[in-house]
């Protein structure tokens, strides 16, 4: 009899232990979820902050554009990325270091894995003859050296001419493109129509 009494008092002994550790474990969990919850939120966070932002582009040793910004952040995530959240101004030139085209919006964001910048929010390019491009989003592609949207993008030219429409393409100059469902008011010369 006196192994049962034993026994018995092993087994009051064991089972608070027991439930002691489905706490302990349940607990860990918990903070584990919270713990990852943190983490997720940290890895958004940015990494680098600057201010008075100058980059210039450049392609065998030839500058191809200068962006100028007031404020930039870098996010490293698995797809890193840079936000310009205060506005951007990109210049792009030609081979002879000429001015050929810019652009400006109020915030734009870089896309490192895509090689792209977004432009976002009163998007306005400008060509060297005086053409302006206006749209709620342009996407400059730096590796196909072009800019599209498949946003409504308005163009006045410098003749008075004016076009909207979707699914808009250009090289930088902004000099070659195209504009997909266009309409608008087109200025003609009088000579220039067949009598």
């Amino acid at each position: 009899m006196p192994a049962m009494r034993g026994a018995k008092q092993i087994s009051h002994l064991f089972l608070p232990v027991i439930v002691a550790g489905i706490a302990l474990i349940t607990g860990c969990e918990n903070d584990l979820k919270t713990l990852q919850q943190i983490s997720a939120k940290e890895v958004n966070k940015p990494i680098e902050r600057y201010t008075d932002v100058d980059v210039i582009y450049s392609d065998s040793a030839r500058v191809k554009a200068h962006m100028t910004a007031p404020v930039m952040i870098e996010y490293k995530t698995d797809k890193p990325y840079t936000e310009m959240p205060n506005g951007v101004k990109v210049i792009f030139y030609d081979n002879q270091l000429v001015e050929s085209s810019t652009i400006i919006s109020d915030y734009a964001i870089r896309r490192e894995k895509e090689k792209n910048i977004e432009l976002r929010k009163n998007v306005v390019g400008t060509n060297a003859k005086g053409d302006t491009f206006t749209s709620d989003e342009l996407i400059w592609d730096e590796a196909t050296k072009q800019i599209h949207s498949n946003k409504l993008v308005h163009v006045k030219m410098a003749d008075g001419s004016i076009t909207d429409g979707t699914s808009f393409i250009s090289d930088e100059s902004f000099n070659h493109w195209t504009l997909r469902d266009g309409k608008g008011k087109i200025n003609v010369k009088d000579q220039s129509i067949a009598q």
